[in-house]
C-alpha cells in the first residue's frame, strides 16, 4: 500500500439484542407499597383530574405508579396512559379501553408506556393482573 492510499474497509453495524423483553404486563400489579417516592395516580379522583394527570405525565421524564382496587380502574389507567402517549383522547381511553389495540402493542411501544406507568399497587394484585390479562387475551377467531 502507497503511502496516503487507503482502501474502505467494510464493518458490519448491527444493533445488539436486548437480553430481555419486558411485556406490557410483565410486573405490572404489584402489592401496594412496592413503591416509594414516586408520583401517584388515585383512580378515585374525577375523569377530568385523571386526564390531565396523564396528560402530564407523558410529557414528565419520571414515571409514575397507579392504584386500582379492580381489574376495571387497572385497565383504564393503562389505556389513558396508552392514550396519552399516542396523542389520543385519554378521557375516551379511560371510559371505553382499545383492548384490541392494547393487547396489539408492539414491544417497544410497551417499553414506552412501561417508562411513563412503573406500576399499577393494588390489594388484590393477583386478581387484576388475571383481569387484565384475560381483557387484553386476543380474540379468538372461529375457521
Amino acid at each position: 500500500m502507497v503511502a496516503g492510499e487507503s482502501e474502505p474497509v467494510l464493518v458490519e453495524l448491527t444493533v445488539p439484542k436486548r437480553v430481555v423483553e419486558r411485556g406490557l404486563m410483565d410486573g405490572l400489579v404489584v402489592p401496594v407499597g412496592q413503591f416509594t417516592g414516586e408520583r401517584r395516580l388515585d383512580p378515585a379522583l374525577p375523569g377530568e383530574q385523571i386526564a390531565d394527570f396523564l396528560a402530564d405525565a407523558a410529557h414528565r421524564p419520571d414515571g409514575f405508579v397507579a392504584r386500582a382496587q379492580d381489574g376495571a380502574q387497572a385497565l383504564a389507567v393503562l389505556a389513558g396512559t396508552v392514550a396519552a402517549l399516542c396523542g389520543e383522547n385519554i378521557r375516551k381511553a379511560l371510559n371505553s379501553p382499545d383492548t384490541a389495540f392494547l393487547a396489539g402493542l408492539s414491544s417497544g411501544a410497551a417499553d414506552s408506556v412501561r417508562e411513563v406507568l412503573l406500576g399499577i399497587e393494588s390489594d388484590t394484585p393477583v386478581e387484576i393482573e388475571r383481569a387484565l390479562r384475560a381483557a387484553l387475551r386476543p380474540e379468538e377467531t372461529g375457521s
